[in-house]
């Protein structure tokens, strides 16, 4: 490298490379946060693929699309009667337990019967987009959330690895998606 000097004579390589080093260490920094697998793709670890249903043909439809964004009873239940902002959204997208996709990359056909077991017993559903984006799925009414009278375990686990379209209300908290899922009522 050519040593530079400014018109006082003052030599500014080395201020240059630091500022070459810290924009990289930036960029680096960056590009950890939106991950993508080895092909290039967004989905971490895509050669576990899909069997049933595709993105131009779900294999099923979860939730009503709703009319307004939040029932009644969300309204009712809301701190002053204002739940978060939310925007009726329909979605495609591939249902997945969250808790072996975000720590171990696993979805797809091969992970369903892991998945089925997960979600029956708790772990969160996540409904994972073409372009990586994750969701979480949740139904959407508060009150029979609540009382128990909604459940979106068994269309999970029905659909667990198929590609799906969902329908409910997008809600987006600090960085973290949740489309709330009307009409899951048991």
């Amino acid at each position: 490298m050519v040593p530079w000097r400014t018109a006082g004579g003052v030599k500014v390589q080395l201020r240059i490379q630091v500022l070459l080093v810290a924009a990289l260490a930036a960029l680096a920094l960056t590009a950890q946060d939106g991950r993508k697998g080895a092909s290039g793709s967004a989905i971490l670890h895509p050669e576990m693929t899909v069997q049933t249903g595709t993105y131009d043909k779900p294999a099923a439809t979860l939730g009503v699309k709703p009319v307004e964004p939040w029932t009644a009873t969300t309204i009712e239940a809301a701190v002053n009667k204002a739940p978060n902002p939310g925007k009726p959204v329909t979605v495609v997208g591939e249902i997945l337990d969250l808790s072996c996709y975000l720590q171990l990359g696993k979805h797809g056909e091969a992970h369903r019967p892991c998945g089925q077991k997960c979600v029956r017993n708790g772990q969160p559903i996540g409904l994972l987009a073409r372009d990586g984006t994750f969701y979480v799925l949740i139904p959407e009414e508060h009150h029979p959330r609540r009382d128990g009278g909604v459940d979106a375990r068994d269309s999970a686990s029905e659909h667990m690895g198929h590609i799906v379209e969902v329908n409910g209300t997008e809600s987006v908290v600090s960085g973290t998606r949740a489309i709330f899922v009307q009409g899951l009522t048991k």
